[in-house]
C-alpha cells in the first residue's frame, strides 16, 4: 500500500461555515462542494479523527473499495487504539477498512489480528 496516493481522489476535506459557501465555490479547482438537497453535508468528526489516527500511524494505508458488509472492529492497543473500522480478511494479512460513507470511499490499513476487538451494538 502507497502513501505517496490521494487516499479520495479528488476531494478535499475542509471545515468551514455555510455563509462561507460562494467563496469556496469561487475557489480556483473546485468544482462543486458534497451535498444533498442543495445543501452541504458534513462528515462526522469521528470518521475524520479515525482518517487521521490512520495517518499518524505510519502503518501501510491506501484506498480500497468502498464496504458495507463484514464485521466491524475496535483496535484496541497500539497507534489505531480506539479507531473503528471493518475487518478485511486475506491471505496473511488482516486489513482494517475505513470508511466515508457520505462519499462512499474507503482506506484499508494493515493491521495485527491480537489488536482488534468486535463493536458491540
Amino acid at each position: 500500500m502507497h502513501r505517496d496516493v490521494p487516499l479520495f481522489p479528488g476531494y478535499v476535506f475542509g471545515k468551514f461555515s455555510i455563509d462561507e459557501k460562494v467563496r469556496i465555490l469561487r475557489t480556483p479547482g473546485v468544482a462543486k462542494i458534497v451535498g444533498f438537497a442543495g445543501a452541504p453535508a458534513s462528515v462526522p468528526d469521528r470518521e475524520i479523527a479515525d482518517l487521521r489516527a490512520a495517518l499518524a500511524s505510519n502503518l501501510p494505508l491506501g484506498p480500497w473499495p468502498y464496504l458495507r458488509a463484514g464485521d466491524r472492529v475496535r483496535i484496541e492497543e497500539g497507534p489505531l487504539r480506539g479507531v473503528e473500522g471493518t475487518l478485511l480478511r486475506q491471505p496473511g494479512k488482516l486489513r482494517l477498512v475505513l470508511s466515508v460513507e457520505m462519499l462512499q470511499r474507503s482506506v484499508a490499513i494493515e493491521i495485527d489480528s491480537d489488536s482488534v476487538d468486535p463493536v458491540r451494538n
